[in-house]
Parts: C-alpha cells; structure tokens; sequence
C-alpha cells in the first residue's frame, strides 16, 4: 500500500465565514470531518468524473446542484467557505463558472491547490458566425470540452494526478485503479458513440443547438454546427430578431429538420423556429450542460452522454 500521510489542515484567517459553516453544519446534520481529506468541484459533470475516480478515498463535495445552468449559479457564503477549506479544487474554467470563479481564485490565493480541467484538454475555441458559431465570441475558448469523451478521458487522468499529489491521506494505488477502470468505461463510450453515430448519413450531420455547446461533439465525430438559436456560448446571451432570421435562413439552405434544446433550459425559442419553419421542425431535448437527479435521465456523465447519442440519433435519422 502506498497510503500517504495525512499533514497538517491549512490555516485561514476566516473567524466570521467559518464561524458561518459551523453553524450551518450544526443546523443542517452536516458530518463532514475535518479529520477526512475533501476536493471540492465546481460543476455537477465534473463533479460525477472526480468522485469515479476518488471513490471513498476523501470527501467529493459538488457545488453545483442537478439541473442547475453552470452559466449563472452562484453560491453561498457557506459554499465559498468549502472552497477555502478543501485539499484540492477541481473546475471547468474557461468562463464557464461565471459566478464561481472569483471564488475559485480567493481559494488559490488562499494556498489551495486548484485544477483547471477544460484548460488542460487542448481546448477548442469558438469559429466565427460564418461558420455556424458565435460571431463575438469567436476565437475564444469553448469551455464544453466534456461533450468531447476522449477529452474526458484525458481530464480524468490529470484529475488522478492531481488527487494524488495534492490530497494527504488516499491510497495512490487506488486512486490510480480507480481512473483506470473508469478510463476503460470512457473508451467504451467512445466506441459506442462512434457506432451509433455511423447510422447518421453524412448530409444530416447538421446541428443546431439551443447555445454553442457541442463543438467539441461536432469536431471529434464529424458535425456540422449550422448555429444556435441563442448565438453564444454562454446561456446568459440572448438572441435577437435578425439572429433567428439568419439561423432560419441557414436551417433552410441547410435542410435541419431538428433543433436539439437542454432539457433543463426553456424551449420557447426553439419552438419559435418551428413556428417560423412551418412546423416541419422538430424539437429534441438533451442532457447538454448539467446532470439530473439520480434515476432522471442522466445522473451520471455515463448515462448523459448515452441519452444524448440515442436522442441525437434518432433524431437526425428520422427514428
């Protein structure tokens, strides 16, 4: 065994803030230890990714809830305090934790060691509106490298090492043993995508989207990103009338019969494309940004990509 030991927790100068989490503890049956190592993640995909990997190792505590929009959650003074107080910080980064990632900065500042995921994949960036992406973002990084799995893989290795280097008291062996069965899974996904995917003939690999949020599918499995009907890639935008005119027009030219939407996101707009299409669009829903509750549908990253590849399958073959 190869169990390392544990040192000595930080120190933070935080009397008022700790003195909040220790109340909210007491009131709510918290049982969190300080004797037990702790990560904390920002997003609930990434999130899924590191407990696979930590297993019972050390404390996964998930800020973000299922279902929530990663664009525009916030968090509490007691969930900035667990940042400050955990051994390692995983998160997204790229901008897509828009209102967690000053807290994710005060926390390193802190001496907490933080891992950026999406900037240690080889991001992609946004392309410019021509080519189906959003025009004042383009050349910026997409942050949803997860709709990537072989990128996954690669993250959930760093996340391993990271683990590993930063957290006293887990077992290396088995922190490594866990991301390795976990890559094995990984892989299979990979494969599966790929075989589903190869039923979509070549002139339906079209998408449009809700928001800019499947580059990353699109580039590793063959797509054509048409546009989006928000032409960002953060859900905070908002589109206006001469937007969904020009995304009518390319879905015309392009002969898309179906809008993908998040599920947890209203549809309203892809409806309005419809509606402006004649009504012979369909609207499919999927698991893009955020997992769900257990047993909804896609309680892990696993279970969401795999909904996803049958939706978008059936949905550009027409089943």
């Amino acid at each position: 065994m190869t169990t390392r030991t544990r040192g000595s927790r930080r120190l933070h100068t935080l009397p008022l803030v700790l003195l909040t989490l220790a109340l909210a503890g007491a009131g709510t049956g918290c049982t969190s230890s300080d004797d037990r190592p702790r990560v904390v993640v920002t997003t609930n995909i990434l999130g899924d990714i590191t407990q696979e990997i930590v297993g019972d190792e050390a404390d996964v505590t998930v800020l973000m809830k299922p279902n929530a929009d990663p664009h525009s959650f916030g968090l509490s003074a007691v969930q900035a305090a667990e940042l400050e107080r955990a051994d390692l910080v995983v998160f997204n980064g790229l901008g897509l934790e828009e209102n967690v990632l000053r807290h994710v900065e005060a926390a390193r500042e802190a001496g907490v060691p933080t891992f950026e995921a999406g900037k240690a994949v080889d991001p992609l960036t946004f392309q410019a509106h021509g080519d189906g992406g959003p025009e004042e973002e383009a050349g910026q990084p997409d942050p949803h490298f997860w709709t990537d799995p072989d990128r996954v893989r690669k993250a959930a290795g760093l996340i391993a090492d990271q683990v590993a280097e930063h957290v006293d008291g887990v077992d290396e062996k088995t922190i490594h043993a866990n991301a390795d069965r976990y890559d094995a899974q990984l892989a299979d996904l990979t494969t599966s995508m790929e075989e589903s995917f190869d039923r979509i003939p070549e002139k339906r690999r079209a998408l449009v989207t809700n928001h800019h949020v499947f580059g990353y599918l699109a580039e590793r499995f063959g797509f054509r990103v048409i546009g989006a009907v928000i032409p960002s890639g953060t859900t905070l935008a908002s589109p206006s009338s001469s937007d969904l005119r020009s995304l009518t027009e390319a879905m015309r030219k392009a002969g898309v019969q179906t809008v993908f939407a998040d599920s947890s996101q209203p549809t309203r707009l892809a409806e309005v494309l419809r509606t402006e299409l004649g009504g012979q669009v369909r609207v499919v829903e999927l698991y893009s940004e955020s997992l769900t509750e257990k047993g909804k549908g896609a309680g892990t990253y696993l279970q969401m990509m795999r909904a996803n590849t049958t939706a978008m399958t059936d949905g550009l073959t027409g089943a």
